[in-house]
């Protein structure tokens, strides 16, 4: 952080993200992270691997931690260290469960700009975020207009589509419905629940393309079992890995806050509200993004005035922003100066 703190870069994270954006984790903060069960997991199934935006993030980068002081705060109502439904409520003593008050992306601002009031910071050079990390960077380039000099959401919405809150009511469906859920009231996670939220999340973060070229009906060959394709025992895998690090409640509570999201709401409609972002804006769209269509992209660029538009190409559909690194470096280093 240099003397005037203006050469900050905030980097907002996706629903089942975190605060690990770069860099390898180490013995160290598997050692301090002992006292919360996911972030512990996390660490210790992560350790010495790099951060979910390590290509763009670090020395000479396009984000150049030379130049940035990059900050990437856990998000209000996760499971990795911010107040969320796994953490303890001081009143009583016991795990808050769905107890905890519903939380909207508004909220996860508000706790963010008090860190921000904490480190002293009162401006941001440029921010950036992917998913619900994109929404919540429009929701602090409207909370905050004359605090952020520029900013990159990247596949996201000014307010849930029908289509986007559909995926993740048959996503919460799989927890509730899950016996071992017990009203959120669980000692072991409710693992056939988020295994399979998981897996409806994930046929909507990728293509129709991406799954044909890296599957097409190819099997699987496992002991005792026959004719498994190659995408089910993917699937299968991707379930099984978020159980072992993200918390059922937790994923009910964040992906509620999804379908909250509205920047009209209390605003006066979508319109107003993007129209009220100072911010130098650049939306990126992928082509072949099926939960966040371009056109949801390039409709916010058209409502914020200073605001201009671009696209990935990829087959990997939504999670492109987790996996076209070249493109993504390229974008940012042409913005971010």
């Amino acid at each position: 952080l240099n003397a005037a703190k203006d050469n900050v870069v905030l980097v907002n994270h996706a629903l089942t993200g975190n605060a690990h954006i770069a860099g390898k984790i180490s013995k160290e903060e598997i050692d301090n992270s002992k006292h919360i069960k996911q972030l512990h997991q996390y660490n210790k199934m992560f350790l010495n691997k790099e951060g979910w935006w390590s290509p763009l993030i670090g020395k000479g980068k396009a984000i150049d931690t030379n130049r940035y002081f990059v900050i990437c705060p856990n998000v209000f109502g996760s499971c990795y260290g911010t107040t969320g439904p796994a953490s303890i409520n001081p009143i009583t003593n016991n795990i808050y469960r769905m107890n905890l008050p519903e939380v909207t992306v508004r909220d996860m601002i508000k706790v963010q700009k008090e860190l921000f009031n904490k480190i002293g910071i009162n401006k941001i050079k440029f921010a950036v975020g992917g998913s619900l990390g994109g929404m919540q960077v429009l929701e602090w380039a409207i909370m905050f207009p004359d605090m952020i000099e520029k900013i990159m959401p990247i596949a996201t919405s000014a307010a849930h589509s029908a289509w986007a809150i559909g995926l993740n009511e048959a996503s919460r469906n799989a927890i509730l419905n899950d016996p071992e859920w017990n009203n959120g009231n669980y000692k072991k996670q409710p693992e056939r629940g988020i295994s399979l939220a998981r897996k409806i999340a994930m046929i909507s973060y990728r293509s129709y393309n991406s799954f044909n070229e890296k599957f097409a009906r190819s099997l699987k060959k496992i002991k005792g079992k026959e004719n498994i394709f190659e995408i089910e025992s993917y699937l299968n895998y991707q379930g099984i890995k978020l159980t072992e690090r993200f918390d059922a409640n937790t994923y009910l509570y964040l992906s509620k806050a999804m379908d909250l999201h509205d920047v009209g709401k209390d605003r006066g409609g979508i319109e107003k509200a993007l129209k009220s972002i100072n911010a130098k804006t650049k939306l990126v769209g992928i082509n072949t993004d099926v939960l966040y269509p371009v056109e949801e992209q390039k409709d916010i660029m058209s409502h914020i005035p200073k605001a201009e538009y671009t696209e990935i190409n990829s087959l990997h559909g939504h999670d492109a922003f987790l996996i076209e690194f070249d493109q993504l470096d390229k974008i940012i280093r042409e913005f971010i100066d």
